[in-house]
């Protein structure tokens, strides 16, 4: 057995089912031994290194196990550190096996030789080491997938290439060897009782509880349920953690943030009380002013625990566990206005999502493309949504319930991921189907092309289903609308406008199949025909880039003024301003817009309601 070999094995022993990997000499060790294990785990062939990366991302949210990825030394370890940042800000357990030179030439200036110890210092912090003798493993591989799960992060295992063909001894009984075992047992750490004692008087003294939770909270779904319900709360979530409570329930006001929705700000706004559970979220200007509220923080991390606001009590502690500790020390709230006014909030919430789905727009409005996806959702759908204003109808218009999970790069907010944590996703659950949202600048940067990958491995999905859906408006159009709002600059069109491909027709080029849309009546026939597809498939919606991202908080007021600030320069300044006023009135208006009006909505598809 070569060392190459062992590393197999031994991942096999840990149940890593997959590797995302794209092939180097640096580790034509590891490609040899592949192919003597039978391609066990498996070998899964990206298009790209950083693609590599994101599919181990998009594993490893969706799967709870560690993902894995591979790379070739100099350029390929390169390639994968984007895909590793986005793992190690969102806290996921990734682990990078990467190729090197021969130890021989180490140090000595040779073809592909990176000094990876410094390059991967920061981004596999927590453990990142060099195999130079085969008496080293097991014990590497062991502490990087243990490393990886107990810290939730990146690790990393540097292989030169002369050692992945040495021949494999373990280390022995003897001076300065290290044997290892594997395994990592479940473990849930808790509070004190006299933390959890003094939270729960934090709580039980507020009229009007606000909770923030996000991706730590997953494994407490019913507990969180149990505490709003008794505190008589509303509960707002982090992007991460858009999936850890059902968008249906009446108390839940969704995201929050720029990207997030007015109910959710309000919540923040006029709350006494706040509790937040499993999340990192870093707008603080987001949250209660610093002297409005009373705050208690629970996070499984010592090192994120008090940050973002002036938390009176920090408990820190596995979410589940501890919430079930400090429930029975809760009193229930009888006066239910706070609650009421919530759920009176919501509801009026959706049909202004409604409502903005439905304003006209040229050809067809975003919102109005993921609008019309949400109801149509597969009770088991993986959804994924790219960085950019795809992020936004994804946190606003997309209501996540029962079993449905859905992820984006949340901290990192890095562009490409989408079309990668799909194909991941398929990979860890390929009995069910993903759905990608991703405007066009991502489409153009990778998500095209592993539409490759794509077209490679679904045969071997049980459920062929995943569907990328293309906001096409020409314009990398987050960036575009920061610029106007933060800059008060108009549209720079060298740097923002991007050239129209043929999306679905490349996809049917490579054996998929697609559609390209450009009318509103188009638009729901489309999502039917991709979500009942016999494999993956592509649509491109020609999408009106002056539809805004307009945040919860902005105003009418503001928005004119944001407007007026570069009217003589912007481009789309006509289009841009009668866009914002229109969606930004739908929240003024009484009442809940009939579905006929909806655009391509026809008479048998009308539901009751109040003019």
């Amino acid at each position: 057995m070569k060392v190459s070999d062992h590393i197999l094995q031994r991942l096999r022993e840990w149940g890593v089912d997959h590797v995302f990997s794209y092939a180097g000499d640096g580790i034509n060790g590891l490609l040899a031994a592949w192919g003597r294990a039978g391609n066990q785990p498996r070998f899964v062939q990206s298009r790209h290194e950083e693609m590599s990366a994101f599919q181990a991302v998009g594993y490893a949210k969706f799967s709870g196990k560690v993902g894995v990825c591979a790379a070739t030394s100099g350029p390929g370890a390169i390639h994968l550190l984007n895909g590793l940042y986005d793992a190690k800000l969102d806290h996921v357990p990734v682990v990078a096996l990467v190729g090197q030179t021969n130890r021989s030439a180490m140090g000595g200036s040779y073809q592909q030789e990176v000094d990876l110890q410094s390059l991967y210092k920061d981004v596999a912090s927590d453990f990142c080491e060099t195999a130079m003798v085969p008496e080293q493993l097991p014990n590497l591989i062991d502490r990087a997938i243990r490393t990886a799960y107990a810290k939730r992060t990146v690790t990393a295992v540097i292989i030169p290439a002369d050692v992945q063909d040495l021949d494999y001894s373990p280390p022995s009984h003897a001076f300065k060897m290290v044997p290892s075992s594997m395994g990592l047992s479940h473990y849930a750490p808790v509070p004190a009782d006299t933390d959890i004692k003094q939270a729960a008087d934090v709580l039980n003294a507020g009229e009007k509880v606000a909770v923030l939770i996000g991706q730590g909270a997953r494994s407490a779904r019913a507990e969180v349920e149990e505490l709003a319900d008794i505190l008589g709360a509303g509960v707002a979530k982090a992007l991460l953690g858009k999936d850890v409570l059902p968008d249906d329930l009446p108390y839940v006001t969704g995201a929050i943030g720029l990207l997030g929705t007015r109910p959710s700000y309000e919540l923040m706004r006029d709350c006494d009380t706040l509790l937040m559970i499993g999340s990192s979220f870093p707008y603080t200007q987001f949250m209660p002013e610093l002297d409005q509220a009373r705050a208690v923080q629970i996070d499984i991390d010592p090192h994120m625990i008090g940050l973002r606001y002036p938390f009176e009590v920090n408990l820190v502690g596995d979410a589940r566990e501890t919430l079930r500790r400090l429930l029975p020390h809760l009193r229930r709230k009888e006066d239910r206005a706070w609650r009421e006014k919530i759920e009176k909030d919501v509801a009026r919430w959706w049909e202004v999502m409604q409502r903005r789905a439905a304003v006209d727009a040229d050809p067809i409005n975003p919102e109005y493309v993921v609008h019309a996806l949400d109801g149509r959702l597969p009770d088991d759908a993986v959804i994924t949504a790219d960085s950019g204003s795809a992020a936004n109808w994804y946190a606003r218009h997309l209501r996540l319930r029962g079993r449905m999970r859905g992820s984006l790069s949340g901290t990192l907010a890095t562009m490409g991921p989408g079309v990668p944590y799909a194909i991941g996703a398929k990979f860890a659950h390929p009995d069910r189907p993903a759905i990608a949202l991703v405007g066009d600048g991502a489409m153009q940067m990778n998500g095209m092309m592993e539409m490759v990958t794509a077209a490679k491995y679904w045969p071997q999905w049980s459920d062929p289903r995943l569907v990328v859906a293309v906001l096409n408006n020409h314009d990398l159009n987050q960036v575009t609308w920061e610029m106007r709002a933060m800059e008060g600059a108009p549209q720079f069109e060298e740097s923002q406008a991007i050239p129209d491909l043929p999306y679905a027709e490349i996809a049917q080029r490579i054996g998929l199949e697609g559609v390209r849309v450009e009318k509103p009546e188009q638009v729901e026939a489309a999502w039917d025909r991709a979500l009942s597809a016999d494999r993956p498939f592509v649509i491109d919606f020609r999408t009106d880039p002056a539809v805004p991202p307009i945040p919860p908080h902005a105003d009418l007021d503001q928005i004119e003024a944001a407007a007026a600030a570069i009217l003589r320069g912007d481009s789309d300044r006509g289009s841009m301003i009668r866009q914002g006023v229109k969606a930004k009135v739908q929240e003024m208006l009484p009442g809940t817009r009939h579905r006929e009006d909806r655009p391509g909505a026809g008479p048998d598809d009308s539901a009751g309601g109040k003019p």
